[in-house]
């Protein structure tokens, strides 16, 4: 029996009002955007003839803070204004801890990335969610990542 996403996904929010999410500080957002996003990214790669090992390091790829700063330079244009000003709002976050093995920079893009997937996701526009998450994992066609 096949379920619906979108009901599993809003069983699990059910205390947060749009003013509880708009408050929230950019870091609670991708705090829940980064767990979202791995989810997601396990579930796309998730193959049968691949073992453990390959599975994370191809899920890796997606997950790295390079890889998501590259993704949101290059998708730029198709977000919308509502959408940029989260991103930016993740991207100028106080963040108290150094990112290790990738540039301050791209962490603070790939922060705001998972700020705009977590507050998507709390929002529960789930149809957007999907739509960036897929221009996303297409875009290692392109071999970006």
């Amino acid at each position: 029996m096949e379920k619906d996403i979108n009901h599993i996904f809003k069983s699990t929010n059910n205390k947060l009002v749009i003013e509880d999410i708009e408050r929230l500080h950019p870091l609670q957002l991708a705090y829940i955007g980064d767990a979202v996003y791995e989810l997601m990214v396990r579930s796309a790669i998730l193959d049968v003839d691949l073992n453990v090992n390959k599975l994370n390091e191809k899920a890796r790829k997606y997950v790295k803070a390079t890889s998501q700063a590259s993704a949101v330079k290059i998708l730029e244009g198709i977000f919308t204004e509502k959408e940029l000003s989260i991103i930016r709002r993740g991207r100028n976050a106080k963040i108290n801890s150094s990112p290790k093995n990738t540039e301050i920079i791209d962490y603070k893009y790939a922060t705001g990335l998972e700020c705009l997937i977590g507050y998507l996701y709390l929002t529960e526009q789930f149809e957007r969610l999907g739509e960036i998450f897929n221009k996303i994992f297409d875009l290692d066609k392109g071999a970006f990542i």
